[in-house]
C-alpha cells in the first residue's frame, strides 16, 4: 500500500510539473493569454486608412483620495492602428492607498473590437502618501468595428481596494 501511495504521489508530482509546458504550448496553440506577445500585435492587423475613427478617455474615481486623469483627452485614428494614451494618477492623501482601475466602453459593444496590450488596468495600483504615477494603455481598435461608428469612448474608473483582496481581473 506504501509503495502504491508513493507511486501515486511521485506521478502527480511529475504530471503537476509537466503542467505548466504543456498550459503554454495549448494556450499558444489556440491563441488565449496572447494579449502582450509583441508578435501577436502585428499579425493579423491591417489598417483601415479610409476610416477614422475619434477615441475620447475619460477617467474617475470611486471613494478614492487620488486625481486620475488622461494627458491627453482624445485621438483620431484609423481603426488597425496602434494606440499609446498615457494617464496620471496622484495619491492626495497622507496614507498609503491601493486601487484598482475598471474599465467601461461606449458603445457597449466596444469591447469586442477593443484589444489592449498594456494597460494599468490589469493589475492593482499601490501609492504611496503623495505620490505622483504615469501609467500607460496601448491598444487597437480593429477594423470590424461597424462603418457608422466615427466616435468611441474608453473609460476607466478607479475603487479602492481594502486590505487583503485582489485585484479584479479585466
Amino acid at each position: 500500500m506504501m509503495k502504491k501511495l508513493l507511486v501515486f504521489t511521485l506521478v502527480m508530482f511529475v504530471f503537476g510539473y509537466a503542467l505548466v509546458p504543456f498550459y503554454e504550448k495549448f494556450c499558444e496553440v489556440t491563441g488565449i493569454n496572447n494579449l502582450l506577445r509583441p508578435d501577436v500585435r502585428a499579425k493579423d492587423n491591417w489598417v483601415d486608412e479610409e476610416r477614422w475613427i475619434t477615441i475620447e478617455f475619460d477617467a474617475n474615481t470611486r471613494g478614492l483620495p487620488w486625481q486620475f486623469k488622461p494627458l491627453q483627452t482624445s485621438a483620431r485614428i484609423h481603426p488597425g492602428e496602434s494606440v499609446n494614451v498615457m494617464y496620471e494618477i496622484t495619491n492626495d492623501s497622507d496614507r498609503e492607498v491601493v486601487g484598482q482601475a475598471i474599465p467601461s466602453y461606449s458603445p457597449r459593444y466596444l469591447d469586442k473590437h477593443l484589444k489592449k496590450f498594456e494597460c494599468f488596468c490589469f493589475t492593482k495600483q499601490v501609492l504611496k502618501p503623495k505620490e505622483t504615477r504615469q501609467m500607460p494603455v496601448q491598444f487597437v481598435i480593429e477594423p470590424g468595428l461597424p462603418a457608422e461608428i466615427h466616435t468611441v469612448t474608453i473609460s476607466y474608473t478607479f475603487f479602492e481596494l481594502p486590505e487583503g483582496v485582489n485585484a479584479v481581473k479585466n
